[in-house]
């Protein structure tokens, strides 16, 4: 077929005798009608006449049987306005735009046939006829649209179920991990010594909840004299690689100590025996010996935060004694302090983490100089963690915190 047209009518007609006679759907007809009558439109606005042509390449077992329709403006002096189309064009020329449409398979006509199957009806009644093929094509399109709304609601709401679910059994997992490190560490801290004329106790806090073990150890046992012997460590890092290397000092003190040797040696000692072992190692140690009968008292210090002593008076000092940690260049401490606690008096032991949780670890000393006097007649089973409570109102500087304290028994208890 090749006609020239200079009206949109007619041409529109021609369009529709050609679909009809290959059998495509009133959807497509109707894109195909648009999309060339937009272009031709252009050229008959601009007083130019148009050719339309078709043709049918015939397909294969692979590819369709395309109806290929094609829009000639001869006189145009612009490539034709295929911009936008309900119909993708390809353009052959500044003149020429073919569509190509796939036919329906067994509807192609007789060779040179183009003429409508069925009786032409008014355009009104065409353009109705496409009108109500779009709708329903639409129709279609919100119907599915509302089918595949709700099952994704559905998937949605199976998901969000399932992340609960996840959520509740990794909570599970989390406090199911922190229950079984809660119990090692626990086994790894010694309970109260019962010791006539002392009362101990003790409080440890770890930087996070979930990862309970910590580097922050005690150890505290009686010696072959009747003095009580007490270690408190802090090994570098957090978890249960920290806490292995602070059972080590533990170990080694606790067994240098039960073997005789003298408490001005025994970091370095210590730190001489596990260096080999785990050279990583790098902790701060203090030592304390306590004669309950008399209230002596020695320290021993491996770059560890001072004790704080708090006389029955009030007054309070911090015993400083110099030394250096295990891992650290010449560990060992540089001499023992000795003073003698009286009774009610009251000696705190702690690690970094109580007194630098605001970074400074001047004001936490002030403060817990503060905490200890003020709570220094409470009773000794709650008095660590009381104090524990009153240094870590602000925490700039999470870490594992370990608080200690032995009172004296004062005269008549």
């Amino acid at each position: 077929m090749s006609d020239t047209f200079r009206t949109l009518r007619s041409l529109r007609r021609a369009l529709r005798q050609v679909a009809d006679a290959y059998g495509l759907s009133l959807e497509v007809r109707a894109r195909l009608v648009l999309s060339i009558s937009g272009v031709a439109g252009h050229e008959l606005r601009a007083g130019r006449t148009v050719r339309l042509g078709s043709a049918c390449q015939p397909g294969s077992k692979e590819q369709p049987t395309l109806l290929s329709i094609s829009l000639v403006s001869p006189a145009s002096r612009s490539p034709l306005p295929l911009a936008g189309l309900p119909l993708a064009a390809q353009a052959v020329c500044d003149t020429t735009a073919t569509w190509h449409v796939p036919v329906p398979e067994g509807a192609e006509p007789p060779p040179g046939a183009c003429t409508p199957r069925v009786v032409r009806e008014s355009e009104t009644e065409e353009l109705e006829q496409e009108l109500r093929a779009s709708l329903a094509r639409v129709d279609a399109f919100a119907a599915e649209h509302r089918v595949l709304k709700h099952e994704l609601a559905e998937t949605n709401s199976g998901v969000l179920a399932l992340y609960i679910q996840l959520e509740e059994r990794d909570e599970q997992l989390r406090q199911a991990h922190g229950r079984m490190l809660q119990e090692m560490e626990n086994a790894l801290r010694p309970p109260p010594l019962a010791v006539d004329g002392l009362e101990l106790a003790v409080h440890y806090e770890p930087a996070n909840t979930h990862d309970p073990t910590g580097g922050d150890l005690y150890d505290w046992f009686h010696l072959p004299d009747g003095t009580v012997h007490i270690t408190v460590v802090d090994a570098l890092g957090h978890g249960i690689t920290s806490t292995r290397s602070a059972l080590n000092v533990t170990h080694a003190v606790r067994t240098l100590a039960l073997d005789g040797h003298p408490l001005t040696a025994i970091v370095k000692r210590a730190d001489e025996i596990l260096m080999p072992l785990d050279s990583g190692l790098l902790a701060t140690v203090l030592l304390a010996r306590l004669n309950p009968a008399t209230g002596e008292l020695r320290l021993a210090n491996g770059s560890h935060p001072p004790a704080l002593l708090v006389r029955s008076d009030g007054r309070a000092d911090f015993l400083n004694v110099r030394g250096r940690g295990i891992g650290y260049p010449l560990a060992g401490s540089d001499k023992v302090l000795q003073t003698r606690m009286e009774p009610g008096d009251l000696l705190v032991l702690y690690t970094d983490g109580l007194t630098e949780s605001r970074r400074d670890p001047i004001e936490g000393e002030a403060r817990l100089i503060d905490s200890a006097r003020k709570r220094s007649r409470d009773p000794t089973a709650s008095l660590p963690g009381a104090i524990a409570g009153d240094m870590r109102t602000v925490v700039l500087h999470p870490d594992d915190t370990l608080a200690l304290v032995v009172r004296m028994g004062r005269s008549g208890n």
